[in-house]
């Protein structure tokens, strides 16, 4: 029976062997076990070839298939006077099976709801108490009043726009950021040998948040040495250029 096996995508020995036998279309409840362990016996080997380090726990598990397969070469005894049967050998490994697959299933459900939960955003708590009151409450207001009272409002609604504008998700915060990264690195790969100003590198220099986000992307540029800066006095212009690291990424593309 062939199989194909991806290294390094298993979790655990269960977690291989879940894999062998569904691949093989296998009853969790009736496995055979010579087959199986053959299969999870060449994976090991296939690892040991490739010099991956083999986990404890993978052999541990490979001396009790070796075990339950060598129980199953021996006869099944036969009812005796009280009915009684011989134990099935595969018994606790089927139960420790389903109860892997059933956890399984429960840290893929979490999983599903953590992501799910990462991509609600909550709506900052404002205070109503200026608007609340009885029902059907009348104003007695001249023209000036009213006026006033309307700006007013206008100015409220504006900043509950703005709050929404700029209340982004961390996650999206981490995307925004790795992207505005690969375009500075974009823009020195294509001149490694140019200096920039760093307000060339701003592509919204009225908004505040695009301006912290560039700063902050310089910056773990420079960190990871594939860019340097400088300033020759303090609040004056930011100089920036490539690394030679970063000279010799664009000169291998």
């Amino acid at each position: 029976m062939g199989y194909k096996v991806k290294l390094n995508q298993f979790e655990g020995p269960f977690d291989l062997l879940v894999y062998l036998i569904e691949n093989a279309e296998m009853s969790i409840y009736d496995i055979k076990i010579s087959e199986i362990t053959r299969q999870y016996l060449e994976y090991m080997d296939e690892m040991k070839k490739l010099e991956v380090p083999v986990a404890a726990e993978f052999m541990v598990l490979a001396a009790a298939l070796i075990e339950i397969k060598s129980k199953m070469l021996l006869p099944r005894v036969s009812p005796d006077e009280d009915g009684v049967v011989s134990e099935d050998p595969r018994s606790e490994l089927v139960e420790k099976l389903l109860e892997y697959k059933q956890f399984k299933a429960m840290a893929e459900m979490l999983q599903q709801r953590e992501e799910a939960g990462l991509r609600i955003l909550e709506k900052p708590q404002e205070d109503l108490a200026e608007y609340t009151g009885e029902a059907d409450e009348y104003l007695t207001l001249d023209l000036k009043q009213f006026v006033a009272a309307f700006e007013q409002f206008l100015h409220k609604k504006k900043k509950v726009e703005e709050i929404r504008k700029h209340h982004v998700r961390t996650e999206k915060q981490r995307v925004t950021a790795e992207a505005r990264m690969a375009d500075i690195s974009q823009f020195f790969r294509m001149e490694p040998d140019k200096t920039a100003d760093f307000r060339e590198l701003i592509q919204h220099r009225d908004d505040k948040y695009d301006v912290a986000l560039t700063f902050s992307s310089v910056l773990e540029l420079m960190k990871e040495h594939y860019l340097w800066a400088e300033q020759s006095y303090l609040y004056g212009e930011i100089t920036i250029g490539a690394t030679d690291l970063m000279k010799g990424e664009a000169n291998d593309k």
